[in-house]
């Protein structure tokens, strides 16, 4: 072997461990067209049952390119190697004017771990493949196996990360759930407990105070089941959604001074022009809207927050943006998932369900909620609602 044949397949063989295996078959494809004429090729795979079930990667590379949709690409070839597990070589029947009309057809059987497929070469009006050719054909029919079988390794890795990433969220979960039960219970149970103490005896005024955290608690432990509950019907679909006139402003402004009578001090101004009343769930939207401020609560407790909104055609386009230490980019495309929450400097706990179930709503609403953040300057969520919703189900 001369040492130009020996640097063609040291290039050719190389492309196996090359970046991502669409651009290492692109490469391979490039440096086997160098020696080996081919206009179209196509790989197919095979599926549990022996039939081929999809294309997972074509070209067309040299005289069909301009007629892709005329030309062949080889489908009954390539079930004939399926089924022979054999290469197979096909000439055409008759000879015609037309390039495109006369394929050359050549056949490979391929071997993944997982699975079987076939590359499939074509050559428009020759020349006929000859058996010398066959090695080279072969080679790149086992490298793009290979190449192949990499891109199911890399899927295989990525779905093993995700479902430890959503068991890590899971286990996540149930630590804060936990503790998140806990904490009110454990008032409810001593706060009663102290109450029913028979050796000691509590004025009125302490009564009542003792009364009241348990009242506030037991208020705190439903809002926390209903989350839960809220969460899985979202998710699962269940939850339906009671389309009545909304007024968006007067909803906007009792959800703001709601969340300021539990939070004395915390500052809402209001940039809302003339809205109009829109279609929607107004329990649910309210939903939304107290979610994201107890959010500001939480992380900008000491920001301004403020609530815009504008009019479009057939939408309104509402924000909440605080002036707080915003989001750390790393977490931005993970806030909206179930269970998913953000570290807090502050310690700051949550079930990580808030948001996740204000997307759900919004979506619910044929809307879109999207986050915007700088850090150390605040964030703002952006919510579009349509004005109307036809009898489907859908924005008019």
């Amino acid at each position: 072997m001369s040492s130009e044949q020996l640097d063609y397949f040291t290039t050719l063989t190389s492309t196996v461990s090359r970046g991502e295996w669409k651009s290492s078959l692109d490469t391979l494809f490039v440096v086997l067209r160098k020696r080996f004429l081919f206009d179209n090729l196509a790989i197919y795979r095979s599926d549990e049952k022996g039939s081929l079930a999809e294309v997972v990667y074509a070209r067309a590379a040299g005289r069909g390119k301009s007629r892709e949709a005329d030309a062949s690409w080889g489908e009954n070839i390539a079930t004939q190697v399926i089924s022979t597990r054999r290469i197979v070589m096909l000439a055409p029947e008759q000879p015609s004017e037309d390039r495109i009309a006369m394929p050359y057809l050549l056949g490979l059987p391929l071997d993944f771990v997982e699975g079987k497929g076939v590359l499939v070469f074509v050559r428009f009006g020759g020349p006929p493949y000859l058996d010398e050719q066959i090695p080279l054909a072969a080679l790149a029919a086992s490298l793009a196996a290979r190449i192949l079988e990499r891109r199911q390794v890399q899927e295989h890795i990525h779905q093993l990360e995700q479902a430890r990433y959503r068991a890590q969220l899971q286990d996540d979960f149930i630590a804060t759930i936990s503790h998140d039960l806990h904490t009110p219970l454990g008032f409810i149970k001593g706060y009663t407990t102290s109450l029913l103490r028979s050796d000691t005896s509590w004025d009125a005024a302490t009564q009542r105070e003792f009364l009241t955290i348990i009242d506030e608690e037991t208020d705190h432990l439903i809002a926390l089941i209903d989350r839960l509950l809220d969460s899985s019907r979202l998710q699962t679909g269940m939850l339906t959604m009671d389309f009545q006139p909304v007024a968006l402003e007067k909803l906007v402004r009792d959800v703001a001074l709601r969340v300021q009578g539990r939070s004395p001090g915390f500052e809402v101004v209001f940039d809302l022009e003339n809205l109009p009343t829109i279609q929607g769930d107004n329990v649910r939207l309210g939903q939304v809207f107290e979610n994201l401020l107890d959010n500001a609560v939480k992380y900008a407790s000491h920001s301004r927050v403020t609530i815009g909104a504008r009019k479009r055609e057939r939408s309104v386009v509402l924000t909440v943006a605080d002036q707080g230490p915003g989001i750390p980019f790393e977490h931005l495309p993970y806030i909206f998932e179930r269970f998913y929450r953000v570290p807090s400097e502050t310690g700051q706990r949550g079930t990580g369900l808030g948001l996740f179930i204000c997307r759900q709503i919004v979506q619910a609403h044929h809307g879109r909620i999207t986050v915007e953040t700088v850090p150390g300057k605040g964030t703002t969520f952006r919510i579009e609602l349509p004005i109307r919703q036809n009898e489907q189900g859908g924005p008019a």
